[in-house]
Order: C-alpha cells, then sequence, then structure tokens
C-alpha cells in the first residue's frame, strides 16, 4: 500500500486544533497556528518537525525515508519523508504525531495524554 497525500491529510487534520491552511503555495498543517507537517511539491513527500540533533541518525538508519533538501532544510528543525518508503499507515500516524507533540503547546499536548508515545521499555 502506497501511502498519499490524502492519507497524510486525513491523519493530521484528525489531531486535535488542527487547520490546513497554504504556505509557500503547498498544503500545510498547523496547530495553534504553527506549521507541525508540510506536504512537498510532488505530494510524494512530506516535511514533519524533527530536532536537528536528531536528524543525521534517522537519515543514516533509513535514507530511504528520511532526508533533507540541502541547502534549504539545513538551519531549521525539519525533515522530509518519503511517503512510498513508509511502511503503513500507522508509521505514518506516528510521525505525524510527533510532529504535531513538538508544535502543539504544552497545555494541548498534556490535555492529551493519548498522543504521548508509550514508555520506553527498561
Amino acid at each position: 500500500m502506497t501511502l498519499t497525500a490524502d492519507d497524510v491529510r486525513a491523519i493530521a487534520l484528525s489531531l486535535p486544533d488542527t487547520a490546513e491552511k497554504l504556505a509557500w503555495g503547498q498544503p500545510a498543517f498547523r496547530v495553534a497556528g504553527k506549521i507541525f507537517a508540510a506536504l512537498g511539491d510532488d505530494d510524494a513527500t512530506v516535511g514533519v518537525k524533527c530536532p536537528v540533533e536528531e536528524r543525521a541518525g534517522l537519515i543514516a538508519s533509513e535514507p530511504e525515508k528520511f532526508f533533507v533538501r540541502e541547502g534549504h532544510d539545513d538551519n531549521y528543525a525539519w525533515l522530509r519523508v518519503r511517503l512510498a518508503a513508509l511502511d503503513d499507515v500507522a508509521e505514518l500516524t506516528a510521525v505525524l504525531t510527533d510532529s504535531w507533540r513538538q508544535a502543539a503547546p504544552r497545555r494541548l499536548v498534556s490535555a492529551h495524554p493519548e498522543l504521548n508515545p508509550p514508555p520506553a521499555d527498561g
């Protein structure tokens, strides 16, 4: 199953207090006015929030899934994801929810504990 821009839209808009609005001519998804996801030019990728210090590890571990546009994303806490490389809707949901948590106000994240990741084992 190949994931599509429609899957991104459905998942992003299912998250609390989200809205879709164009940014730079592309569909972007916002929480409390902050962008947490944006579809790429070809609708085959989605940009999501990702701490800069975590990007290199993600890209190195799964370069077929994750990338940055050199020169464009270098100074921003963003990562791009190839939709066709994701395993399934659950993985896309996890990626978008993680990005939503990074952009959402703490009070909103606290109000939705069901969107927090499960505790790590160990």
